[in-house]
């Protein structure tokens, strides 16, 4: 088990990381999810022995590491680009750390073989990188950091560089790969749909602190505030009188503050709320809109493609409540 405890981190005199406190328990994936210069990238160095924490403890089954160089805390570190050796063969790539502590050949062979196997590259061995999609070559690094068994493995955004289909794709797979290796991994990343799709757990990090942590569908239908709801995707917060009736509408109880999912709002005939059509446009699933509502303002909502309303048009609205995070204050 990972345990961080009041962990701090300063460059200079300055905090990039102020007091965090995690627990990761073993067969588990964390998430540390925040946007770019949160700190959460030095987190995770300071995790790796890459970084030395000012204030707290950073323990592995309550042996605290601190002193503890890098290479001995049986950690793995794989990062965006993956790093892979270009002159080498997937094979002799993956296989790398096992030759480096003398693994006799045929262990070494019969590993890389498993690991091959479980990242959906049968028949690869004998590629160079160069000849691999992006997508490959992030398998082959996930292969070389599992080759060794190590106790955490550590994933420093390890999806960013691929485009937004492929990295969608590849997050289900990584979830799978480490689920089936029943590997421990703590990974962060900017992106809350990768951070979903292949995490147990989410830690939110802004300002280089951990403002909510938990596991995912605990955090995502209760946002610790308008920030963190908005930027794990909620498309807008509403307050005071525009939440009181978004939150009747949707039979639920007063709150002073909503957050509202994109699709929170359809277009139906007799729904309880009423408004006019700011503007839409069509998707291949949906129509989205931008719909002026009485009492709450401008909100989004979606429409089957069979009913596109136009601009100007009224239209009546239902509120699905599963779709509303409601907020401790504004």
């Amino acid at each position: 088990m990972l345990e961080l405890e009041n962990v701090t981190v300063r460059y200079d005199g300055v905090p990039a990381v102020v007091e965090v406190s995690l627990d990761l328990p073993d067969g588990e994936v964390l998430a540390v999810l925040g946007p770019s210069g949160c700190g959460k990238s030095t987190l995770l160095r300071a995790v790796a022995g890459l970084e030395t924490p000012s204030d707290g403890a950073i323990r592995w089954d309550g042996r605290d590491l601190a002193g503890v160089p890098t290479h001995k805390r049986g950690f793995a570190l794989m990062f965006q680009d993956g790093q892979l050796f270009n002159h080498l063969t997937v094979a002799r790539n993956v296989g790398y750390a096992l030759r480096i502590r003398r693994t006799r050949s045929s262990r070494v062979a019969e590993r890389v073989a498993e690991l091959l196997a479980l990242v959906g590259l049968e028949g690869y061995a004998e590629r160079l990188p160069a000849t691999l999609s992006g997508g490959e070559r992030q398998r082959v690094a996930l292969a070389r950091s599992l080759a060794v068994d190590p106790r955490l493995i550590l994933l420093d955004e390890p999806l960013s560089a691929l485009d937004a289909g492929l990295r969608e794709r590849l997050a289900g797979d990584l979830r799978e790969i480490l689920r089936s290796a029943g590997t421990t991994a703590l990974m962060v990343t900017h992106d809350h749909e990768e951070a979903f799709t292949v995490a147990d757990r989410l830690a939110v990090m802004r300002g280089g602190r951990v403002v909510q942590a938990g596991g995912i569908s605990e955090v995502w239908r209760a946002p610790a505030d308008p920030e963190t709801a908005l930027f794990l995707g909620y498309a807008r917060v509403l307050r005071g009188e525009a939440a009181r009736v978004l939150l009747a509408a949707a039979g639920l109880p007063v709150a002073p503050a909503v957050a509202v999912r994109r699709s929170a709002l359809v277009a139906a005939p007799d729904g309880p709320l009423t408004g006019r059509v700011v503007s839409g446009r069509a998707t291949p699933e949906q129509v989205r809109l931008v719909v002026e509502v009485p009492g709450v303002g401008q909100v989004d909502a979606v429409s089957p493609l069979g009913l596109h309303p136009g601009p100007g048009e009224q239209v009546s609205l239902t509120v699905e409540a599963a779709k509303l995070a409601t907020l401790p204050g504004a």
